[in-house]
């Protein structure tokens, strides 16, 4: 995604963030779905094909469907693939790593979170702890996503959770984003960074923060189909996202059942 400089902070009203909730229910049921739905054998494209049941089910629009040509209603990432995995014939094996992304609009409002699955009923540790340490660092930084804190503050304790944890890698090529009239807007939310610094929180912002973990080295690159992110020493990500509004009474995560 691309951020002008000079882009504005869109602030909403309780209301459009009432509408943003609706949107975000219809992400978290989705999700919920989808998880008790990863399971050895399945494909990515079936996976995907529930996610357009259940969006279009409760009368709302994929966000990603056609995307920038996005060919698919969610993401799916197996295990070195980071973000932006496109769903189709893989099948998912045991104990594989599948972190799903998903995007939904509801009267011109979206929702965008993302969980991480682990195929199995015995995960191996080392891969269950990556995903743990990316869903806490996830849970830090929407604690930190108070007015009159700075976006620092949030990449900040968002990499204080990951550097903490063990030798993981932050993907710092992408970034959480604002959210709300369209999916990807300014602005940008990193998921590292330094207390006190950037751009001050206020109420009515709402934000998408989504860390993306890895084991090692936090590099990565595309594959030809333009989409797929995936770590160049072929190390396990995890990505973990929620949509959270900042008000006057704290962080509200409208991404939730």
């Amino acid at each position: 995604m691309v951020f002008r400089k000079k882009e504005r902070v869109q602030i909403k009203t309780p209301q459009q963030i009432g509408l943003m909730r609706i949107a975000g229910k219809v992400v978290a049921d989705t999700l919920e779905t989808l998880r008790v739905n990863v399971k050895p054998g399945v494909t990515t494209g079936e996976l995907d094909a529930i996610a357009r049941e259940c969006i279009y089910g409760a009368g709302a629009t994929p966000s990603f469907l056609g995307y920038y040509g996005f060919p698919a209603v969610i993401c799916t990432s197996v295990n070195e693939e980071v973000v932006h995995g496109i769903p189709g014939g893989r099948v998912v094996n045991e104990g594989d790593l599948v972190s799903i992304d998903c995007g939904a609009i509801v009267d011109g409002w979206h929702g965008d979170a993302a969980i991480s699955v682990i195929a199995s009923s015995e995960p191996l540790p080392a891969i269950q702890q990556l995903s743990d340490v990316t869903r806490a660092s996830l849970d830090a930084g929407i604690q930190a996503a108070v007015a009159g804190n700075h976006m620092g503050d949030i990449g900040s304790a968002i990499e204080k959770v990951i550097r903490s944890s063990g030798d993981y890698g932050i993907v710092e090529d992408y970034v959480g984003h604002g959210i709300g009239t369209e999916m990807h807007m300014y602005p940008p939310v990193p998921n590292y960074g330094h207390a006190g610094q950037g751009l001050e929180l206020k109420v009515g912002m709402v934000l998408a923060l989504e860390p993306m973990v890895t084991i090692g080295s936090p590099e990565v690159l595309t594959l030809s189909d333009d989409w797929t992110v995936v770590t160049t020493d072929g190390n396990w990500a995890s990505h973990w996202e929620h949509t959270v509004a900042i008000t006057e009474s704290g962080p509200q995560i409208l991404t939730i059942q």
